[in-house]
């Protein structure tokens, strides 16, 4: 038995969802996601929806939105992505279904092709700041430098 070596790199991050478990695809997030030869580990600290200015929006859906924003800007400042993010826990306060459905749509818009991360939702009944509504933590893994040119 001779072991073969491709010169193709593995993607560093694989998503998937067993067959023995039911397909999360449709609530935004896959249930395993595997490293692999990785340089770099970014752990982004819980992301609320404040602005730069640090005001919430009372909108729910605007505070998610903003989360994003954040999220994708901390990510920005390391020479990450949210391509790189292998695991996201979303913190909602007075959590419903229409709370789910429109964290579901915002999945959908950043992650179209559906590689979603792994995901843990966890209702919570209050955040750090009054008003607050959510807050996203995420882990990254990528190769990419950490300098900014």
């Amino acid at each position: 038995m001779s072991l073969q070596i491709s010169d193709t790199p593995l993607p560093l991050i694989q998503l998937f969802n067993p067959e023995t478990l039911y397909n999360p695809q449709q609530n935004g997030y896959s249930h395993v996601a595997v490293v692999q030869n990785c340089h770099k580990i970014v752990h982004i600290s819980g992301q609320g929806g404040e602005n730069p200015q640090g005001e919430l929006s009372e909108r729910f859906e605007q505070q998610l939105q903003q989360a994003f924003l954040n999220l994708s800007s901390a990510l920005y400042a390391v020479n990450a992505q949210l391509s790189d993010i292998a695991m996201l826990r979303v913190l909602i306060t007075h959590y419903d279904a229409g709370k789910h459905q429109h964290l579901i749509q915002t999945m959908n818009q950043y992650w179209p092709n559906q590689g979603f991360p792994a995901c843990t939702l966890i209702p919570v009944p209050c955040l750090a700041l009054a008003g607050m509504q959510i807050e996203i933590e995420a882990t990254a893994y990528c190769q990419a430098s950490i300098s900014k040119d």
